[in-house]
């Protein structure tokens, strides 16, 4: 059962609570070995969520396969976007001494990254877009830390190469981010240095808040934008529910970093599968944990990047054709608005 803890809640509780808690590394069961697994999702949105329970059924499909027990039911976390809340987590899991955390989006390995320090307790983590620049690893193939994991990197030259397809005449560029995200600061730079290059105007918006977002996509109808782009943001990825309409009215295809934009509403949304990720990081957790692999040593996994989902309902509300997009991806997916993937 996910545990979705509010900060109050969590902060409340007494690290008296923990210390009862040992290590179940050696503990046998039926099923041979059992490993306790602490998975920390960052906040809700449709791709951690998928994610998420691509990780638990990885999990139970390898221990199946290796005659062991991947105990995670008790030790499954959502910060919920919350540094405090994130920290407690961090707290509770080294605590109880789990065998490997996996943290899912950059936040969420950032502060766990901080909560193993000083421990052997190996970090793994999934959708980091940039692990370098985030602090995570000296280096994609030898990480040189007691950490690894599995990276959602954006090919941000890909996306405008699409929107530049879709409409040619193309003169001024949106771009909508929360620049506290540390995700988003690779491909907002290459965005400015790609619409530098065309001559396009850029037009900025940020906000760290739902309320700030909303705003900033007003603003950006108010301007006129020809587009928008979003790279893997999860704080707009939150929010798109509430600003996918805005476009719509104003005729503004939304570019968005994951797919779980377009589902949300978003014209387009470009990248990795994640249920795929979600199966590539509970693989690695498995190396690391059962058979010893050495984290330090093994390179962050990037998966194909090259899928376009565009919702179709949206495509028809803008009457924009995208047509041309199947020659130009390694796939190319329709969907339509939803909350969740089914």
């Amino acid at each position: 059962m996910k545990k979705k803890i509010a900060a109050l809640a969590l902060a409340a509780m007494s690290l008296a609570a923990f210390a009862g808690c040992g290590r179940a590394q050696e503990t046998k069961t039926e099923g041979g070995k059992a490993y306790k697994i602490g998975i920390v999702q960052f906040v809700d949105d449709a791709s951690l969520n998928q994610i998420e329970k691509a990780v638990e059924a990885e999990l139970d499909a390898k221990g199946k396969e290796l005659g062991v027990t991947f105990d995670y039911s008790d030790y499954v976390f959502n910060g919920q976007a919350d540094a405090t809340t994130l920290n407690q987590i961090g707290a509770e899991l080294v605590a109880d001494k789990v065998d490997a955390i996996v943290a899912i989006a950059t936040p969420a390995a950032q502060v766990m990254q901080n909560a193993v320090d000083g421990t052997d307790i190996p970090l793994i983590f999934s959708a980091v877009s940039d692990p370098i620049t985030a602090g995570l690893v000296e280096d994609l193939e030898k990480p040189g830390v007691n950490i690894t994991g599995t990276s959602d990197a954006l090919d941000t030259d890909a996306i405008f190469n699409l929107m530049f397809a879709a409409d040619p005449e193309i003169t001024s560029v949106g771009l909508l981010y929360d620049k506290s995200q540390d995700a988003s600061t690779k491909a907002i730079e290459e965005a400015k240095a790609y619409c530098a290059d065309k001559g396009v105007e850029v037009v900025e918006k940020t906000g760290t808040t739902n309320n700030e977002i909303v705003l900033a996509a007003d603003a950006l109808a108010a301007a006129g934008v020809d587009a928008v782009f979003t790279p893997s943001d999860n704080t707009i990825m939150t929010a798109e529910l509430a600003i996918y309409e805005k476009f719509l009215d104003a005729k503004i295809p939304h570019y968005g970093g994951a797919d779980s934009f377009a589902l949300n509403g978003a014209f387009l949304g470009y990248g990795v599968n994640y249920e795929d990720l979600g199966t590539a990081t509970a693989d690695m957790v498995s190396d690391v944990v059962v058979n010893g692999a050495d984290p330090a040593q093994t390179a962050v996994q990037h998966l194909d990047n090259g899928i376009a989902t565009v919702n179709t309902e949206t495509a028809d509300a803008i009457g924009l054709d995208y047509s041309m997009f199947s020659d130009m991806c390694a796939k190319l997916v329709e969907t339509k608005t939803a909350e969740e993937f089914e």
